[in-house]
């Protein structure tokens, strides 16, 4: 499985979870508050920022079908159409917005939706391309982002192994074989028991790429538990204000918790530490005095034949192992062995 380079970031197995920091549309058509935006995401130390590139009309039809009506879910907007049309991104920011990331030293990211957001966002030199989880079945629009020879982060919320297999033969077949799955649910929020993190572990096996991990939970536990399970990339929601108006700001992260978010899968990085088993640094000291070893019990006279009930396994393990205990018992003094002595092998 080979490392993917994502701007100077290896991503992958061995390297930091790289953490998307998602904005999506919580920029709420307003330059300032995108700006306010990056300037969390580089504050909480997030890899990358990401925003949405999409247009109602790209993106959704504007038919009558009932499936299209919110009705009262979504603050009283009547479609999905609609709902599209108050969150998109005015293209004539991502130049600005994407030259103030750089400034701030954080990588700039948008997904698309469409192909002429395709190029613009090629213009701005992606580091890579994401793709959500309902453009993953586009296979016109997944070769057409392949071609482009950048990496690609594909969320597979939704999807069985043979979505997954045919999005990835045709990410393949353009030559791009740098691609990155991340598991993922696509309830806002998901509830924790559906999320079924072990999925991870079926794609890694099945499909020898990198895996991580797109979350739209609540709180900050399971993209956590997603890195200590082996997730190299994160991708979570945030706002500036979890009270704005909007759809997504209160299933997001404010930027206190995207802090503690950040902080926490670094410390799980550091927790996974190494695969063997042994002795730490800092244990030493508690090993030796904690563990038991074979001492006098009472004073033990040179050339005495040492039997059960001289000897008593005792604190600090500075004697003879308690596993050589039998082998001690029948054996002579060598010297005068004084009472609560360790008892080694140069005694007896």
């Amino acid at each position: 499985m080979d490392n993917i380079l994502i701007g100077k970031r290896l991503v992958g197995p061995g390297h930091p979870a790289f953490i998307i920091a998602e904005a999506g549309s919580n920029h709420d058509r307003d330059l300032g508050q995108a700006k306010k935006l990056i300037d969390v995401a580089v504050e909480a130390g997030a890899d990358a920022v990401k925003f949405q590139t999409f247009q109602a009309d790209k993106i959704a039809a504007q038919t009558e079908d009932e499936i299209m009506k919110l009705g009262n879910e979504y603050e009283g907007v009547p479609t999905l159409y609609k709902l599209y049309e108050g969150l998109e991104l005015p293209r004539e920011w991502q130049a600005e917005l994407a030259e103030y990331a750089c400034q701030k030293d954080i990588i700039f990211l948008s997904t698309p939706f469409d192909y002429e957001a395709v190029e613009q966002l090629e213009e701005l030199n992606m580091a890579t391309y994401k793709i959500a989880s309902f453009e993953m079945v586009d296979i016109p629009f997944l070769k057409y982002v392949a071609r482009k020879g950048k990496p690609v982060i594909l969320s597979t919320g939704m999807a069985n192994l043979g979505e997954i297999e045919e999005a990835l033969n045709a990410i393949y077949s353009e030559g791009n074989r740098q691609v990155i799955l991340l598991h993922c649910g696509i309830s806002y929020p998901m509830p924790i028991e559906q999320v079924n993190l072990a999925a991870m572990d079926t794609m890694r096996q099945a499909f020898q790429v990198p895996i991580g991990y797109s979350d739209h939970t609540l709180g900050i536990t399971v993209p956590v538990a997603a890195v200590a399970r082996g997730a190299c990339v994160i991708e979570k929601h945030f706002t500036i204000d979890c009270n704005l108006k909007g759809p997504d700001h209160k299933f997001a992260l404010n930027p206190e918790e995207l802090k503690a978010m950040v902080q926490g899968i670094r410390e799980a990085e550091q927790a996974i530490g190494s695969p063997l088993k042994k002795l730490a640094k800092t244990e030493v000291l508690h090993h030796q005095r904690g563990r038991r070893s074979v001492f006098a019990r009472v004073n033990i006279p040179q050339g005495t034949v040492i039997t059960e009930d001289m000897l008593a396994v005792l604190r600090p393990g500075i004697g003879l192992m308690p596993k050589y205990f039998e082998l001690v018992i029948g054996r002579e003094a060598r010297r005068n062995i004084k009472a609560h002595e360790p008892i080694t092998w140069d005694k007896i």
